[in-house]
């Protein structure tokens, strides 16, 4: 297994997703005192490795693996190199009980500072002029890698990627929601922070094909 199995989840561990990219075996994790311990302590199914399958311990790993390489955990390596250039003022990371920065869950930031994020992804890694992330990495992460699912799109490093109304789009999905949308065509990003209690909108992302696309095309 390499870090590449693990920004594209296709790293082999055995686990459940749902159809909404549920994980019963997440709770299992949380009430852990050791998640690195519990997560590599989860089997791997060789004939599974380059598969794609949604893996919130692969996100974790990768956090895990950040601290040891850079000895700081990923909130403040993020503070340091991606939140203070991107000029964001209110951000917080919560940490697993080990005091690494949950890797899938637990980043918090307004809409504005997601937006501005966005900004930075569409603008090719700029920001006022810097270049805050490196622009060959930014088009591989940003380029499908494996095949994803269709509720979703295909998967690049830790992101979505598909076609939307004529659109093409690339996804930063988080929990409950909050998701920065790209719309490199249109030049445009939107930023939800929360899914809606209706039934017909629960997924945000039906407000943007039905309303919010064909009013910018």
């Amino acid at each position: 297994m390499t870090l590449r199995h693990l920004l594209t989840m296709t790293s082999g561990f055995s686990w459940i997703t749902g159809k909404k990219l549920g994980e019963p075996f997440v709770r299992n994790l949380h009430r852990s005192r050791r998640w690195g311990s519990f997560a590599l302590s989860m089997n791997i199914i060789p004939e599974h490795i380059g598969q794609f399958q949604y893996r919130s311990i692969d996100s974790h790993l990768i956090s895990m693996i950040l601290t040891e390489s850079t000895g700081l955990d990923a909130f403040t390596y993020a503070a340091e190199h991606l939140f203070s250039p991107l000029r964001m003022t209110y951000t917080a990371w919560l940490p697993s009980p080990e005091g690494h920065s949950m890797g899938h869950i637990g980043l918090y930031l307004n809409s504005r500072d997601m937006a501005k994020f966005g900004i930075c992804l569409l603008n090719n890694g700029v920001f006022a002029k810097q270049q805050i992330i490196p622009k060959h990495w930014l088009q591989e992460a940003l380029t499908a890698q494996t095949t994803g699912y269709p509720a979703f799109g295909d998967y690049g490093y830790q992101f979505w990627m598909g076609t939307m109304t004529g659109q093409p789009y690339k996804l930063a999905h988080g929990h409950g929601g909050q998701q920065i949308i790209l719309l490199p065509k249109l030049d445009a990003v939107v930023v939800f922070t929360a899914e809606s209690k209706t039934n017909n909108w629960k997924n945000p992302r039906k407000l943007l094909e039905k309303y919010i696309i064909p009013t910018m095309s």
